[in-house]
């Protein structure tokens, strides 16, 4: 097992597969004296400074589910970064003691993200991961469109996006302006590298989780085969269908079996889980 965190924020993470077609959403062109849905335009309606997610994550190996091996969470502050008003968005994960023995996990991820434009200007990524570490500090310069960090200076589009900021830029997304099979693009910096990525959005359904019955938005990232997830548009991901937009439930499978991630708690929603059917 490895990567908890990575799972966890897997929404918007997985980095390009470029053997899918993406197909342009002309739905998503701005309206009349409105900004433009994504990319220099978007702005938050979806998450206040306090908020606290909580993460289950589970694996099922030939259809068998082990216990709840381990967690991850996010909490979103309001602070000043260089004299710009900035959410704080710190994702971690980590595995349980008993699964410890097999695989530690210690993953730590940071956003600081402008609270008008919801592009980020600092990235902090703190990971230990079954004995590989590895630590990256990336700061974002909006002047020169440049990604500055220990390993050099790297060009980037305007309009950028890491792997926190990301998450919560896509529960901005205007879902109902979308048609089943539409993709939202966007641009992302991972290690050292500019990864064009879409969400593919699929329509709504009704699910329960661990935690309760939900109405819900599902979409599908794309994602590259590695060592844990398999390539392609496999992974589904149901986000609520009200104004907060948080995960409820990821589904993936992976190498050796499936890995399942369930919202289990949460604090300080922006609006009432209006799409909360029953317990």
């Amino acid at each position: 097992m490895k990567v908890i965190i990575t799972v966890s924020i897997i929404l918007l993470t997985a980095v390009s597969f470029p053997l899918l077609a993406v197909r342009q959403t002309p739905s998503l062109s701005p309206v009349a004296g409105e900004p433009p849905s994504f990319c220099g335009g978007m702005r938050n309606k979806a998450f206040l400074p306090g908020e606290s997610l909580t993460y289950k994550v589970s694996y099922s190996v030939a259809g068998v589910k082990f216990a709840t091996a381990g967690e991850a969470s996010f909490n979103t502050a309001f602070e000043h970064f260089n004299g710009k008003d900035v959410y704080h968005i710190i994702g971690e994960g980590h595995t349980y003691p008993f699964y410890d023995k097999f695989f530690r996990v210690r993953d730590k991820y940071e956003s600081y993200v402008d609270t008008a434009t919801l592009q980020p200007y600092k990235f902090i990524r703190d990971v230990d991961e079954g004995g590989y570490k590895t630590y990256e500090n990336v700061s974002f310069i909006k002047s020169t469109n440049t990604a500055i960090m220990k390993a050099g200076v790297f060009k980037v589009p305007e309009c950028i996006q890491d792997v926190v900021s990301a998450i919560f830029y896509a529960r901005n997304i205007d879902f109902s302006r979308l048609r089943p099979n539409d993709t939202v693009p966007f641009d992302m910096f991972l290690d050292r590298t500019v990864h064009h990525l879409y969400v593919r959005y699929l329509g709504k359904e009704t699910i329960r989780t661990s935690y309760a019955k939900f109405r819900t938005i599902k979409f599908r990232p794309l994602l590259v085969k590695g060592t844990m997830f398999e390539g392609g548009e496999k992974m589904t991901v149901w986000v609520t269908d009200d104004p907060n937009h948080i995960a409820v439930r990821i589904e993936s499978p992976i190498t050796v079996g499936k890995v399942s991630v369930d919202m289990s708690y949460y604090r300080n929603l922006r609006y009432p889980l209006s799409s909360l059917v029953d317990l």
